[in-house]
């Protein structure tokens, strides 16, 4: 979109030099965003070609007069410390702005934290859990959203498995990186016994293994040696982040069993490549996944229930394919990226008032 920087609406917080989780949701809805709201990015940082982006000082003389219609402009933020900068801008310069906050953490918020989201003209969250955390809750939730092009079911699964070269017939992935945290050690000793009973399916563990983590992989390959599935279970390592969308699709069945999570992307990542899905409660899975219609939900940390519901899946094939295809739709009515950014694109206008 191109505009007079005069009408500016949004200010997008970018403060992040390296690329992380939060960049890429920021990137994703853009896409989206620039279309529907005049928006500029505070700093440079990963941004494509003909994004609109200022420096902090430039931010200062555009918002020292409000918008030529008299409303304020907004300033998102989705770390602290873009609320500080837009704090900043506020008290110490007299920018005429209004400050949303997205908050996703699910855990009890550190001192600075809870007083930037009381300085916050408005607070967002991406789910129930995390909207739990907020004192007297945030204002709106907006979950995040996938892309449904990018993620989306194989014409033939089977035939996409064997370009692999995978063993078996059906994959059973888990996306992320290699560590306890993770649940990836839930994954592999809940399907020791089951590889047995269901020789048809194959473990892919795709995600980067660091160093301080190598010990934890190592320990858990040793496991699947002694059982004798060492060709059953696949530590892919990191893949490139073109391949993910084909490696989701040609799995069965995906797993996210997480101790703790964020938002959790892969849920909706599988759901939109029409694969059945096993979650923990973590993140926002508990308000994406509906138990028995998409997957299935248990509660996190816990062996037996994972290893007793992989069980059910991994013996009905054909209701799984069933599964992937209410995923999908759910997805495609709820869970769009373009959804995202509308709603997000909605509420953050609201926001604005006139001087």
């Amino acid at each position: 979109m191109s505009f007079d920087l005069q009408q500016t609406e949004l200010i997008l917080g970018n403060s992040n030099p390296r690329f992380s989780g939060v960049t890429s949701t920021m990137l994703q809805v853009l896409r989206y965003q620039k279309d529907m709201i005049n928006v500029v990015v505070l700093g440079s940082h990963h941004l494509p070609d003909g994004i609109p982006h200022l420096t902090f000082g430039q931010l200062i003389k555009l918002c020292r007069l409000p918008l030529p219609d008299g409303r304020y402009r907004v300033f998102h933020a989705r770390r602290n410390n873009e609320v500080i900068q837009a704090l900043i801008l506020k008290k110490c310069f007299g920018a005429k702005i209004r400050i949303a906050f997205t908050s996703t953490a699910q855990r009890q918020h550190s001192w600075i934290t809870r007083y930037l989201i009381r300085q916050s003209d408005a607070t967002i969250s991406t789910c129930s859990a995390a909207a739990s955390y907020i004192k007297g809750g945030p204002d709106i939730i907006i979950p995040h959203g996938i892309d449904l092009d990018t993620y989306s079911p194989a014409e033939d699964r089977p035939a996409l498995w064997r370009e692999f070269g995978f063993p078996g017939q059906y994959g059973i992935g888990i996306f992320g990186r290699v560590r306890q945290q993770k649940g990836v050690d839930l994954l592999v000793r809940a399907s020791i016994p089951l590889l047995k009973k269901h020789p048809e399916f194959t473990v892919v563990i795709c995600g980067e293994t660091t160093p301080d983590q190598q010990s934890f992989q190592d320990k858990l390959e040793a496991e699947v040696d002694a059982a004798g599935l060492t060709d059953r279970f696949l530590f892919l390592g990191k893949q490139p982040f073109s391949e993910l969308p084909k490696l989701f699709k040609a799995m069965t069945i995906v797993t996210a069993l997480s101790r703790n999570e964020g938002f959790g992307l892969t849920i909706l990542e599988a759901m939109a490549s029409g694969v059945a899905v096993l979650a923990s409660e973590a993140g926002a899975w508990q308000d994406i996944v509906r138990g028995g219609i998409d997957g299935h939900i248990v509660p996190c940390d816990d062996l037996s229930a994972t290893q007793e519901k992989l069980d059910t899946m991994m013996s009905d094939p054909d209701q799984l394919i069933i599964m992937g295809t209410h995923g999908r739709e759910r997805v495609q009515q709820h869970y769009s990226l373009e959804r995202e950014a509308r709603d997000l694109t909605e509420f953050l206008r609201s926001l604005a008032v006139v001087e």
